[in-house]
């Protein structure tokens, strides 16, 4: 990769980064590691490699790919006579995410539920727990319509 193309591909990482910290509040070596898993060449790589592109330390790193790892972002695979363990991101890891957050999203409803009840029957109060109730319903429903194409 040239040069150039180095550093215009680490800017969309690190954008890539600054999403998943704003927008998911995680880390942003974790988005870095998303991203650079997304753009690479090849799609498998090794913990050094990543640790090497990005720039992050080996200790870091590692923590924030066994957690990648764990919820089942990224994948880790060898090779047939290697030790190296390689890792890529896997082929449905945003799905993933977006079904994770809109799932957690479906949860509120019961939170809300039972707010009503406590609420009792306080107009004021209710309204605000229906005015965010009602958002998330706009929000299930926008995400669950039939794809047109």
């Amino acid at each position: 990769m040239a040069e150039g193309d180095i550093d215009q591909t680490l800017r969309w990482v690190e954008r890539v980064a600054a999403f998943c910290v704003e927008e998911w509040g995680l880390a942003p070596i974790t988005g870095r590691i998303m991203g650079w898993l997304m753009i690479c060449d090849p799609a498998e790589q090794s913990a050094g490699e990543i640790a090497e592109a990005i720039g992050a330390s080996r200790a870091s790193l590692t923590s924030n790919i066994r957690l990648l790892t764990a919820i089942g972002l990224i994948r880790r695979q060898s090779r047939p006579g290697e030790r190296t363990a390689y890792f890529r991101i896997e082929d449905d890891a945003w799905d993933r995410v977006v079904r994770r957050k809109l799932a957690a999203l479906g949860l509120f409803d019961e939170i809300a539920e039972e707010g009503l009840e406590l609420a009792g029957g306080d107009p004021s109060r209710a309204k605000r727990i229906q005015t965010a109730r009602a958002a998330m319903a706009w929000l299930a429903s926008v995400t669950s319509e039939p794809k047109h194409g």
